[in-house]
């Protein structure tokens, strides 16, 4: 199956280096570039895309807010058969790629990404995986907890109310960082039965990936900057 690309970055310098790399592959297509958000939807309308490399700062409409407006309804639920969006960001951790993944992005990259790792990237986010390690997503959530808004419920909030209660066990360890190896070693079940589960919980709760998910356990007050440190 052929993954549909689209470069969404203001240089295009830029966009040349990502575009030669890409296209070396067999399985991954280029079919549309843009220079910022706002053209990047307008493309949209009339091209058929399933990963969007999206850079943040951009003129005129900015990776953020051109994320949102692509993955996500305007009542914040995401949007259905929207393409996976994988931002570009020039330092690691920076807080405009931090409120993409708020937006519905699947992951971020450095713009300096080595050429097997983007390709590797593309891929994982296409078959639905996200593209953030669970440690490097506890480690996002502590280190900008200051731009969520402050935890909206406590714990056994009703936002889990769909859940069994192994799927609330799973969900909490998802929410602390830990992969599915280790929450199976964890609660003693096997790996493809967490995978199951953790499948059930995004599904139930609206989801993308588990990137929403940590994100959504701070805001019910499941989880707090720095827990566990």
């Amino acid at each position: 199956m052929t993954i549909r690309v689209m470069l969404v970055d203001d240089q295009e310098l830029l966009r040349t280096g990502f575009r030669m790399i890409l296209q070396s592959q067999g399985d991954i297509e280029i079919t549309a570039e843009a220079g910022d958000g706002q053209q990047a939807l307008q493309v949209l309308e009339r091209t058929e895309v399933d990963v969007i490399l999206m850079d943040v700062r951009m003129p005129r409409l900015d990776g953020v807010q051109a994320t949102r407006r692509i993955c996500l309804t305007e009542d914040g639920a995401p949007r259905p058969n929207a393409p996976h969006v994988l931002i570009l960001t020039t330092f690691d951790l920076d807080e405009y790629a931090f409120a993409a993944l708020k937006a519905g992005a699947s992951g971020f990259l450095l713009k300096d990404v080595p050429p097997v790792e983007l390709v590797a990237a593309i891929r994982s986010v296409h078959a639905g995986d996200a593209v953030v390690a669970p440690t490097t997503t506890r480690r996002m959530i502590d280190r900008f907890a200051e731009v969520l808004p402050v935890p909206r419920s406590t714990p056994g909030s009703p936002v889990l109310a769909p859940l069994t209660d192994r799927e609330r066990e799973v969900f909490l360890l998802v929410s602390q960082g830990l992969s599915n190896g280790e929450i199976a070693a964890r609660l003693t079940l096997s790996e493809a039965t967490v995978k199951t589960h953790v499948g059930r919980i995004l599904a139930k709760l609206n989801l993308r990936d588990r990137v929403q998910a940590v994100v959504l356990a701070y805001e019910a007050g499941l989880v707090r900057a720095g827990a566990g440190e």
